[in-house]
């Protein structure tokens, strides 16, 4: 178990915490769901006031007077006066401005204690009989703060017909989504925090990491604090700070490298013999494309030529990728060019994607050439590759290619004059007649 304070929290500076507004669901014969507005004022401990009663007086008032509005439609019996030891109800995101209309997610619902269901959480309920501290209301709490900076589940207890419960089990994160890209290290966050003045708190402790995704689930890891023992099979790369566990409430998980199959759905349930409490942590590992483009380089092209150039877009999650084609002319400006054929997209042995796409480009509006692009556009962000395209036999030279055909006309000039001049100085030297006498002795 977790000492008092391995969980408090920041109340924020300035004035003190208004009411905590809730929403009380429970179900009533033949009526379905029913829910009632419901008020939670916040202490920390049961010899001291509501929180919103400790700030100054000018912030006093117009917390008081911001209170009355807001539970004047609020019958007493939902008017609640709640003893959290850990504060975590005192979190900065649950309690916005005054005058803010956004509030935060809260709902109320009674709650039966009852053993674990599963097989690593057993030795918490090892005996048949269920203690009389279990004689009493109990009331779970599901709290999402503002802007998803906390996910906060509480179990607490408060005498038969009374409406003042002191929380005995705290769960909270504050990673409710969390963005990576492959093979980094994950922390997802999570840590409770037990009563110890409760009798429950003494049987132990055990925590439970599980992962949903489309409808499946599978268990990721599992932990009896009682007997100290890690339920078989965990996830390869998934582990837990012990020490952090115990001697602070710290049940992160670790996932050393995130994988393409990782994403989804992570739920933290922190069980006490007969409580349970949850959160859950929304993980997507993303990661955005590597392009090539083939051929490449790209062959000389004709005026008119229709080339195929395909796109492969490889090593990307999640769905969806859209693909597309730019050229880039003389002056650099993209202009996009025709649709392309997409293929469907394929699932790697890793669980990422790839996906191609083919593009039939005709050359007879591209001038010279240029540039031809392969844009993604991926959640990861935009990629892009380039290879160089060359159309040859173009109608308009430029003063480049003018220049050098006019000194290529003039070196073979050259080359012919020389030539010529070569041949007809040898036609016109006659050679000597060996017979004639050289002159007279």
């Amino acid at each position: 178990p977790t000492s008092p304070g391995s969980l408090r929290v920041s109340a924020g500076s300035g004035g003190g915490c208004p009411p905590l507004e809730c929403w009380f669901v429970r179900e009533k014969p033949g009526e379905g769901l029913k829910h009632e507005r419901t008020l939670l004022h916040v202490r920390t401990s049961p010899d001291s006031r509501s929180e919103e009663t400790l700030a100054e007086p000018s912030s006093s008032s117009s917390s008081s007077s911001s209170s009355s509005s807001s539970s004047s439609d609020v019958v007493p019996d939902r008017v609640y006066h709640v003893t959290d030891g850990s504060a975590s109800l005192l979190h900065p995101s649950l309690h916005p401005p005054q005058g803010s209309l956004v509030k935060p997610q809260c709902e109320l619902h009674p709650f039966l204690p009852q053993p674990a269901d599963v097989q690593w959480a057993a030795s918490l309920t090892d005996s048949a009989l269920s203690p009389a501290h279990l004689q009493a209301d109990w009331l779970s709490a599901t709290i999402l703060g503002l802007d998803g900076g906390l996910a906060l589940s509480t179990v607490a207890r408060a005498a038969t017909a009374t409406i003042h419960p002191h929380v005995v089990l705290s769960v909270l994160t504050e990673t409710v989504s969390v963005r990576c890209g492959l093979g980094e290290p994950v922390l997802l966050d999570c840590r409770f925090w037990a009563d110890p003045s409760s009798p429950l708190s003494a049987g132990g402790f055990a925590v439970e990491w599980r992962y949903q995704f489309r409808g499946q689930g599978r268990l990721v890891l599992a932990y009896d604090g009682k007997t100290d023992r890690l339920a078989p099979g965990p996830q390869e790369g998934a582990a837990l700070d012990f020490a952090g566990l115990h001697a602070a409430g710290n049940a992160s998980l670790v996932l050393q490298e995130a994988e393409a199959r990782h994403s989804g759905t992570y739920v933290c349930a922190v069980h006490l013999p007969h409580l349970l409490a949850q959160v859950t942590v929304e993980l997507e590992v993303v990661e955005p494309p590597s392009l090539s483009i083939s051929p490449s380089p790209l062959p000389l092209a004709a005026p008119g030529q229709v080339l195929s150039v395909r796109c492969e877009a490889s090593g990307f999650t999640p769905l969806p990728l859209e693909l597309s084609w730019e050229f880039l002319g003389a002056d650099g400006a993209p202009a996009a060019l025709g649709e392309a054929s997409l293929s469907g997209h394929r699932e790697a042995w890793d669980g990422t994607y790839s996906q191609s796409s083919l593009l039939q480009l005709d050359t007879s509006a591209l001038g010279r050439g240029g540039g031809l692009v392969c844009v993604a556009r991926h959640r990861g962000g935009t990629r892009r590759s380039k290879v160089a395209l060359e159309v040859i036999g173009f109608s308009t030279p430029s003063i480049q290619d003018s220049m050098a055909m006019v000194g290529m006309a003039l070196l073979l000039s050259g080359i012919i004059t020389l030539a010529f001049w070569n041949i007809t100085g040898v036609s016109r030297r006659r050679p000597e007649d060996p017979r004639r006498p050289r002159g007279r002795a």
